[in-house]
């Protein structure tokens, strides 16, 4: 019978929080975002379609091949109609100021953020860099160009 094989890669990441809050941690065994914390002085009131910066206190320092993405937490989204604005933000390896959130109020009313409510994930990932190599065609394939819904929606 088959085996059920785990691997999990750990890396280590460099962390300063300036906040009085938690360091991001992972929810659940297998969570692959961990929760970032609103940093506020006071309760941030969001308008319906207002945006606004949020900061975190939390500062990283990646290894070269990796990001950090900035993704918005779904039951936020579905509640309350908070999400992150440039999802996912992305985090360079060669960044190393605060991270901070933009949140946008999508819903019909205003929404009130508090001091240490967790805002949106952070999922550190690897990337590739890539080298182009310009050509005049590329190989055809059964799809070719087609795009924008070209194989229907049934």
């Amino acid at each position: 019978m088959g085996q059920n094989i785990t691997f999990m890669e750990k890396i280590e990441v460099k962390i300063v929080n300036r906040g009085p809050h938690e360091v991001p941690r992972y929810g659940t065994a297998l969570s692959a975002g961990m929760d970032l914390r609103a940093w506020l002085e006071e309760p941030l009131t969001l308008q319906p379609l207002q945006r606004a910066l949020v900061h975190t206190g939390i500062y990283i320092a990646l290894p070269e091949g990796y990001e950090c993405q900035i993704r918005p937490r779904s039951g936020l989204a579905l509640k309350r109609g908070l999400t992150v604005l440039n999802t996912p933000g992305t985090i360079d390896a060669d960044y190393r100021g605060e991270i901070g959130v933009i949140l946008v109020n999508l819903s019909n009313e205003p929404q009130t953020i508090e001091n240490g409510e967790r805002i949106c994930q952070m999922v550190i990932a690897r990337h590739s860099t890539v080298e182009w190599t310009l050509v005049e065609d590329l190989d055809d394939t059964e799809r070719g160009a087609g795009g924008f819904g070209h194989t229907g929606t049934k």
